[in-house]
Parts: C-alpha cells; sequence; structure tokens
C-alpha cells in the first residue's frame, strides 16, 4: 500500500470543489437577460444568486455531516447527479419560478464538493501516517479562485452560443463528468454499523431542521434590512436556541456544539471568514456597479479592471502555499483589505484608470492569502472525525458573509452606485477590516497552526 497522497483522487476534488464557484460566477452575466426573457426586474433575478447562497449555506454542513458519517463517495455523487438534474429543469424552465427552484437544486448538489474534497485530504493524511502535501491544499484554493476569473467570460460566450439557457445547461455535462470521476476515482466507503441505532438518531433530523430553519428566517432578514421584518430575527433567536439545546442533549450531534465551544481557535476562523467574506463580496459587487454607474465604464471594461484581483490572488496562494503556517498569511491579508479600503475613500468619478487597477491589485493580495489561510486552518483545527462538517461550516459563515455584504451594497447605493454610496461602502469595509485584523492579531493560537 502506497504512504504517499493518492493523486488520482485529486481531479474529482478539484471539479467538486469548483461546482458552486463557476455557477456562483456565470450567474453574474446571466442575470439581465433571464429578466428580459421573464419580464422579471433586478429585485427579482437577484433571487436566482440568494437561492444558490440560501441552499448552500444550508446544506453545506448538513452534507458534509452526512460525508463524516458514511464517507464521500456516495454524496459526491448524490450531489453530482443532483447537478445535473438541475441543470435539465434550470435548461426547460418555462417560468422564472421554477428557474429559481432549480438554482435550488444546484444549491443543494454542489455541497458535497467541498466537504467531500476536505475530507478527503484528512483521511488520506490518516491512511499514510503523514500530513498530505501543502500543494493539494493550495490546489484547492487556487480551483476556486481561477474559476472565479473564467466564469463571467465562460458565461459569456455561452450566451453568445447558446442564450442564457446555455449557462444552466452546462451543468450537465460537468454532473456527467463528476459521475464518471466519482465511479472511478473515488474510494467506496463501508457502511457504517449503527448498532441497532436508527438513521434519525444518527443524522441528527431534528437538529438539521432547527439550524435550517435559524439560517433561512437569519438570511431572508439580511437580504431585506429595510424590509422590517423583525419577526424573522425573534424566529432565528428561537430557533437557535432550540438547536442549541437539542445538540447539547443528541447522543449524536449534527454540530457537536460542547465541541465547538471549546474549539476557541476554530470558531475565531468562522468569524475570520465572514469578515473577509463581507469585504470581498461587498468589493466584488459593490466596486463593478460603481465603476458602470458612477464612473461610467461599461461592464466589460469593468470586468476588464477585476481581472488583476484574481490573478494577483491566484500569484499570492501559488507563491505562500507550500508555507504551512497561516498567521503571517492573514495578518498581511487583513492588512491589505486595510489599506485597500482606505484607498477606495479616494477615489470619485473622474479618478484615472490606474487608480481603479491600484486598488484592485492591492485587494488581490489578501484575495489569494486570506482564502488559503482559512481553508489551512479548518484543516488543522478541525477534529478528523468532523472534517467534513467543520469545512462545510467554513464555507457557510463565508456565505452568510456574502449575504451581509449584498444587504450593505443596497443600503449604501439606493437607486445609484454614485461615489458617496462607493465612500459609504468603503468607510463600511474599513471597519470590517479593522474587526479582521483585531482578531487575527489577538489570536495567538495561529503561530501554531500549521508548525510541526
Amino acid at each position: 500500500m502506497s504512504t504517499d497522497f493518492d493523486r488520482r483522487l485529486l481531479p474529482p476534488m478539484m471539479l467538486g470543489a469548483a461546482l458552486n464557484p463557476v455557477n456562483s460566477s456565470i450567474i453574474s452575466v446571466s442575470l439581465v437577460p433571464i429578466g428580459v426573457a421573464f419580464g422579471a426586474p433586478p429585485a427579482q433575478t437577484a433571487w436566482l444568486v440568494s437561492a444558490l447562497y440560501l441552499a448552500t449555506a444550508i446544506g453545506q454542513p448538513v452534507v458534509g455531516r452526512l460525508i463524516d458519517l458514511f464517507g464521500p463517495r456516495s454524496l459526491f455523487l448524490a450531489g453530482a447527479a443532483l447537478t445535473g438534474i438541475s441543470g435539465v429543469v434550470g435548461m426547460l424552465a418555462p417560468g422564472f419560478g421554477v428557474l429559481v427552484a432549480s438554482r435550488v437544486l444546484l444549491g443543494f448538489g454542489t455541497c458535497a464538493g467541498y466537504p467531500a474534497a476536505m475530507h478527503l485530504i484528512r483521511s488520506e493524511s490518516l491512511r499514510t501516517g503523514k500530513d498530505s502535501p501543502a500543494g493539494v491544499l493550495t490546489a484547492l484554493a487556487i480551483t476556486t479562485q481561477t474559476i472565479a476569473v473564467v466564469g463571467p467570460s465562460l458565461g459569456g460566450l455561452l450566451i453568445g452560443v447558446g442564450g442564457w439557457r446555455a449557462t444552466l445547461a452546462i451543468n450537465v455535462p460537468l454532473a456527467l463528468a463528476g459521475l464518471y470521476l466519482g465511479f472511478r476515482r473515488l474510494p467506496a466507503t463501508p457502511v457504517p454499523h449503527r448498532g441497532g441505532r436508527s438513521i434519525v438518531r444518527e443524522l441528527d433530523l431534528p437538529g438539521m431542521g432547527l439550524f435550517a430553519a435559524a439560517l433561512v428566517c437569519l438570511l431572508l432578514f439580511l437580504m431585506d434590512v429595510r424590509g422590517g421584518d423583525w419577526w424573522l430575527l425573534a424566529v432565528t433567536v428561537a430557533a437557535g436556541a432550540g438547536f442549541t439545546w437539542r445538540e447539547l442533549r443528541a447522543r449524536q450531534p449534527f454540530i457537536d456544539v460542547r465541541l465547538l465551544g471549546g474549539n476557541l481557535p476554530l470558531l475565531a476562523t468562522y468569524g475570520r471568514a465572514l469578515l473577509s467574506f463581507v469585504v470581498s463580496y461587498a468589493f466584488l459587487y459593490g466596486y463593478t456597479q460603481w465603476m458602470e454607474q458612477g464612473h461610467g465604464l461599461s461592464a466589460s471594461e469593468a470586468g476588464l479592471v477585476l481581472l488583476p484581483l484574481f490573478a494577483v490572488g491566484i500569484i499570492a496562494s501559488t507563491v505562500t502555499g507550500r508555507d504551512k503556517a497561516v498567521r503571517g498569511k492573514l495578518l498581511i491579508g487583513s492588512l491589505g483589505q486595510v489599506a485597500a479600503c482606505a484607498l477606495l475613500l479616494f477615489l470619485n468619478d473622474g479618478s484615472p484608470i490606474w487608480a481603479l487597477l491600484a486598488v484592485v491589485v492591492v485587494l488581490g493580495v489578501p484575495q489569494g492569502l486570506n482564502n488559503l489561510a482559512l481553508q489551512n486552518s479548518v484543516y488543522h483545527q478541525a477534529h478528523a472525525e468532523r472534517m467534513g462538517s467543520s469545512a462545510g461550516l467554513l464555507r457557510t459563515f463565508g456565505y452568510l458573509g456574502a449575504i451581509v455584504a449584498s444587504a450593505a451594497n443596497g443600503a449604501f447605493f439606493g437607486q445609484r452606485a454614485d461615489s458617496g454610496g462607493l465612500h459609504h461602502l468603503a468607510a463600511f469595509m474599513l471597519v470590517v477590516s479593522v474587526l479582521f485584523l483585531a482578531l487575527t492579531v489577538a489570536d495567538r493560537s495561529l503561530a501554531r497552526v500549521g508548525r510541526a
């Protein structure tokens, strides 16, 4: 038996981890033609993005827990199949409601890829008796960042060839590739012996349901803060309290809150993920809107200005990827976010293109360092037997940050993304970046992550 990492696992791992990011980025160029086709305003087409976020934020830790219990192969294959079904439903959708439903299916279908990859990396470490190569985690981080680069361009190409439905149909061949690689490359996992325990108790379905209820109500409130639906917060608190009560008493808890509560470094990592994603997504969507409406660039020109963001991020991940330590990455990343947000305060309608590019380049460094460091932190801080659900929770907190960013963009821009709104958004992002920096400086446990 080989004592080296099984590199045959890399193709399904990379493909599975890329399914969600590629659908998050491709949809950005599909919203306008979809709105025209169904007569849906921007506020309505935004649900095509939100539906994916909601399903993914809920599904990642749920599917991750199932992977911890039953192994990655069956969940990976089920997710690939559901992704293909969502592609068919979206491609043939007769109305906007069906299209939103297809995005929900897609969100659940793409939930298995990232937790399965993290579970496989940890299980290979246990099998070989040595830590998995740092390049594997780096490749996983770079894959998702690369997809963010090519997603909008691929979407534009697909729309040119087959219309907006082609951006949904692309999930069919991707799903077929996932099924093929899953069957051929992923190891079969023996069904665990439950000793007469029911599957309901093993899966903790009540805990999963309360978790989903709390998260749905919270995300719905954050997506429309101006709506004033404060009852959603009340339901969130009630469901959260019920979830905690249930998990403290469950024999096989969905999320072991005692174990998680005793793992303060992992909780701090989740907090940093939320703060980091707030800044990243607020910049990605807010800055893009301002470049088009406030500065007067076309959509294609704004897309070109953003390219260095991802290119610099990929370079930063590649250069630092073999160093498993995370503290230095997070410190430089948090300082880079502070600097980029401060630079936004000096931009206006007449700023030269080089100034716009400079901000993008500065933010590209933390874009690469933070994503890699957060992923490595979870790998080293989470308990091995709960790696799938722990990795899923990392994505959940990230998407919660994305929802907060979306709410901030709506609050500060209103009807038009002008320079005044950009400055208010930048001030908000600066506060969040400072909190990220403070949490990183105060966390002494980071010095031990990735060290022998």
